[in-house]
């Protein structure tokens, strides 16, 4: 019958989701040997024969699974020197119930959820504002038969630090290596935001066989989508500038025309002085655009090298580009980054960056002046980790107004728009929004009095911030996190002054940054060890 022949037929096990050979949990420090860490690829002979122990001895991935892999690591100490020992062994789960197939593939991996907007905020809340809702019966998979468990450890998609790869290769960003001499042998990596210099040796007489100073060697092979994929995006030429001998830029209407070297009044000219890409990518992980911005120059014949720069940038698809204060924690001297939350949601989705120019907190730019009033407008960026002090000099007559002069104090002090969020990190995203820290408003009062109203008038003359921030993540890395940022507001009492006299009253900004990082106890080890273990359906769906 078709249901014996169903059950008899053998069925085979899941194929492994996740390449435990190349795992490592311990593995913090990136593009660097993690203490101890035997599974960190980063670590070479010498690093593993300083070792003490493995602090991962046996990486394995669900554990809810029949059958497995699982990476086992230890130290030789009786070597000389000490060796680290790696095995792939097949564990087998001894509980009668443990999952054979895996057969629902969308619990294999992540897909970011839909964020809601006033465009589909109804049509998210008709598909899940119920009580249950589940995937589609199509969604199901159960022909696990069909799959390859060679295909497993294939990478679909581009992670942090991954080359980016191309039809031939990867996409190449010359550097220096022991020299200043420009290797081709540099790969981009994924979302690795770099900038090099290097010397190339050059000559007139063979400017036209020298492939690494034309446009061709920098776009004529496309770039792979995801890795080890079909599907290739090409670079365009985003822009073409052409510099004189004498340093003069200009730039080229045509962007799309191509320009070869060439021998001309022996000058050689269309030599390539600099490449800037810039790559567009998807949340899941996916180039959709590239392109290449030409710096273009000439040499003559007494000419020997030529120094050419590489830049490469990354931007999200439908988002603006926001220039980053660290990755991940703030970098001493970079603009502390500031919001608004969008009015008119339920909760808060993401953060609107500050009007100013690169969504930046500012306060009261001082000038030479010192004239209040005519200081209105001037804003200057806070800097993290540096205390600032600015201000101004408000001179009063008889004839002001309270309120109006307290709404322009206000102004002056705030800003026209005085954001209402700080980012925690250097690098905290709109749409994080538990990244962002809410600014807390004190307004204070002062006991001095100025003659200068019938009544008493209270306007403010003093904005006080404090940034209060911490030491967060590796002792031997730590980040720059922003924890709380308290803006205070001092107001004092005018009084009527007699008419025809003034009187000067001293306006001022400051911003203070507190460390408050717990100080480290005496006998504190650097490389702490933390015995806690997770429930075992701590991950579930994900391994």
């Amino acid at each position: 019958p078709p249901e014996t022949r169903a059950a008899a037929r053998p069925r085979s096990g899941p194929a492994p989701v996740t390449d435990v050979a190349k795992l490592c949990i311990c593995d913090l420090l990136v593009a660097q040997c993690d203490v101890n860490c035997c599974c960190d690829p980063d670590c070479s002979a010498a690093d593993f024969s300083l070792f003490t122990t493995c602090s991962v001895p046996v990486v394995t991935g669900d554990n809810r699974l029949c059958s497995q892999k699982a990476a086992m690591y230890s130290l030789d100490v009786e070597a000389n020197p000490p060796e680290r020992i790696f095995k792939l062994i097949d564990q087998v789960n001894p509980n009668v119930f443990c999952i054979h197939a895996t057969n629902y593939k969308q619990a294999l991996s992540f897909s970011s959820p839909q964020m809601p907007t006033s465009e589909n905020f109804d049509q998210l809340l008709k598909e899940f504002g119920s009580a249950a809702f589940s995937a589609e019966p199509d969604s199901w998979d159960m022909n696990t038969d069909a799959q390859n468990p060679s295909d497993a450890n294939e990478t679909y998609r581009y992670e942090y630090g991954v080359p980016i790869h191309t039809v031939d290769a990867f996409l190449r960003l010359p550097s220096p290596v022991v020299s200043s001499w420009c290797s081709d042998a540099n790969p981009a990596g994924f979302l690795v935001n770099q900038a090099t210099k290097c010397t190339r040796p050059v000559s007139v007489r063979k400017c036209g066989n020298i492939q690494a100073v034309s446009m061709l060697f920098y776009i004529n092979s496309g770039i792979l989508a995801v890795p080890k994929s079909s599907q290739m995006v090409n670079i365009t030429v985003q822009s073409v500038v052409v510099q004189s001998l004498n340093g003069m830029r200009t730039l080229l209407n045509g962007s799309d025309v191509l320009r070869l070297p060439m021998i001309l009044d022996e000058l050689c000219i269309n030599i390539v002085l600099g490449v800037s890409y810039h790559i567009t990518y998807t949340d899941m992980g996916e180039i959709i655009e590239a392109a290449a911005a030409f710096v273009l120059g000439a040499i003559n014949k007494e000419a020997l090298s030529i120094q050419q720069s590489f830049e490469i940038s990354f931007t999200q698809v439908n988002t603006k580009p926001v220039p980053l204060s660290g990755n991940p924690g703030y970098v001493v001297g970079l603009p502390v980054r500031a919001g608004f939350r969008p009015q008119g949601y339920p909760f808060p989705v993401e953060i609107l960056f500050n009007t100013n120019k690169y969504g930046q907190l500012t306060i009261l730019q001082s000038t030479s002046s010192q004239d209040c009033l005519a200081a209105q407008g001037a804003r200057t960026p806070v800097l993290f980790g540096y205390n600032m002090v600015s201000g101004c000099k408000l001179r009063t007559t008889a004839a002001m107004k309270c309120q109006p002069l307290t709404q322009t104090l206000l102004d002056l002090l705030k800003g026209q728009t005085f954001p209402e969020y700080v980012a925690s990190f250097g690098n905290s995203r709109a749409q994080d929004v538990l990244d962002w820290v809410p600014i807390t408003h004190l307004q204070t009062s002062e006991q001095r009095i100025y003659n200068t109203f019938q009544s008493s008038c209270q306007i403010p003359i003093s904005l006080e911030i404090e940034v209060k921030w911490t030491k967060y993540g590796s002792l031997v890395n730590p980040q720059a996190r922003i924890v709380n940022v308290t803006a205070t507001i001092t107001t004092t009492t005018l009084k009527q002054l007699p008419s025809g006299r003034e009187r000067t009253i001293p306006i001022t900004s400051s911003v203070v940054f507190t460390d408050i990082s717990s100080p480290a106890e005496p006998g504190y080890k650097a490389w702490p060890t933390i015995n806690v273990k997770l429930p075992f359906d701590f991950f579930f769906p994900f391994v």
